[in-house]
């Protein structure tokens, strides 16, 4: 498969300048400011291919959103370059513009005192969509977000639920191959991402788009990205598919159990760590490479009515990569 996305090296400094406490010295920064230099990213590269639905994730200020808007030409790069669909995202290109698209959990680009459809007439005049395929192309993204009959009403009465699935169809009407996702899930409540995760996936199938998903629910990944990159202070530290972060850093997996007859804890430790105990249940985490070896001990030696080998959860291991 053709690359779509190339990355090479790329860096962005933010440039800074330092107050120090006090009167006299906020007058002198007026003549003489200090300047501090902070950097955002450093030095990432990797590439994508058509289709791909990528993880990108990242602790708080780890240069995750700095990137995508480098990638979707909102900054320019200190170093290094990019290529997206053949374009240098900074060229700010009005073809370049019109394969891609951008939704911030955070930032909104409806009119808050206006229905969602006039943001999305606006939007067919500005990324001149022909009007037969902007009417197909609402009708199907409001009919996969269950949101067709909500389109008429102020934007301010509608749930965040919404509001999100409405800013998804206002950044999708112009079909880009390219979407950025920048915690489209944020505040939702469960039913609402699933339904938003649901959506991504199938436009994902459906397009063949490229999608780049930033998230705080691990669970977005977990359903979502065969592929994970993540980056801690600006740099790259893992870059490949979601079952091989599991792997490598999740050394153990957890055994759930359900006893038909009280257990007391202390038998259970020669089996591993024990997570949860109430006397008919317990979870014990036990080196992957023992899980076969304890399962037979356990079945033979206890009074198992029900037993289950899970992962760890995915948001533990990012926790833990994080320290």
């Amino acid at each position: 498969m053709a690359r779509a996305i190339i990355v090479r090296d790329l860096s962005k400094m933010f440039e800074m300048t330092r107050k120090e406490e006090g009167f006299w010295n906020s007058v002198k920064g007026l003549f003489s400011a200090k300047k501090q230099y902070v950097k955002a990213v450093s030095g990432i590269t990797f590439d994508i291919e058509r289709g791909e639905l990528i993880g990108f994730l990242g602790p708080n200020g780890a240069g995750k959103t700095t990137t995508l808007k480098m990638l979707s030409g909102i900054l320019y790069p200190t170093s290094g370059s990019a290529q997206v669909l053949g374009y240098y995202p900074w060229d700010h290109q009005d073809e370049y513009k019109r394969q891609i698209a951008m939704v911030m959990g955070q930032k909104s680009q409806l009119w808050w005192d206006l229905p969602a459809i006039e943001t999305f007439l606006l939007n067919r005049d500005i990324y001149e969509i022909p009007e037969k395929r902007f009417r197909k192309n609402l009708d199907d993204l409001s009919s996969m977000l269950n949101i067709d009959k909500k389109l008429e009403v102020p934007v301010r009465k509608l749930s965040l639920g919404q509001r999100m699935k409405c800013e998804l169809i206002a950044a999708l009407l112009h079909d880009p191959k390219v979407v950025f996702l920048d915690e489209p899930t944020i505040g939702l409540d469960v039913t609402s991402q699933k339904a938003v995760r649901n959506f991504i996936k199938e436009y994902n199938q459906n397009k063949n788009a490229i999608i780049i998903l930033t998230s705080h629910y691990m669970e977005d990944v977990k359903e979502l990205c065969k592929r994970v990159i993540i980056i801690n202070q600006g740099e790259k530290i893992y870059d490949d598919s979601y079952s091989g972060l599991v792997k490598k850093y999740a050394q153990d997996k957890q055994i759930a159990l359900v006893f038909d007859k009280k257990v007391l804890k202390k038998d259970l430790l020669k089996y591993g760590k024990i997570l949860e105990f109430d006397k008919y249940r317990a979870v014990i985490s036990v080196p992957r490479s023992d899980v076969k070896i304890v399962l037979g001990k356990v079945v033979k030696e206890l009074p198992i009515d029900d037993i289950d080998v899970k992962e760890k959860e995915a948001a533990d291991i990012i926790r833990e990569i994080f320290g």
